[in-house]
């Protein structure tokens, strides 16, 4: 399986890491990131975890933050479309594939 992640899903990653770090702690930013490394890396070994939503796209909700890794299967290719907070902005991801 290769794994391939959107850039702007990256983008994303950043993002949610720099406002726990700045809102609340580094260490909770540290976890934030290790919990999305620990689920890529669950979707690397079950590509098919996560729930078919929205069409062809499935997601995996993290622990503890308000967040899903969108992403869908392309033969070999798992694609990581976003890493998108629940409640903000639904389907904002869509034109990414």
């Amino acid at each position: 399986m290769i794994l391939s992640t959107h850039p702007l899903a990256a983008d994303e990653l950043v993002d949610g890491a720099v406002f726990y770090a700045s809102q609340v702690t580094v260490g909770l930013a540290k976890d934030f990131v290790a919990e999305f490394e620990r689920s890529v890396a669950l979707l690397h070994t079950h590509p098919q975890l996560g729930p078919v939503w929205r069409g062809k796209f499935r997601r995996l909700p993290l622990r503890r933050f308000p967040y899903s890794i969108v992403y869908c299967l392309s033969g070999e290719v798992l694609r990581v479309v976003a890493l998108a907070h629940q409640r903000r902005r639904p389907g904002y991801w869509h034109s990414r594939v």
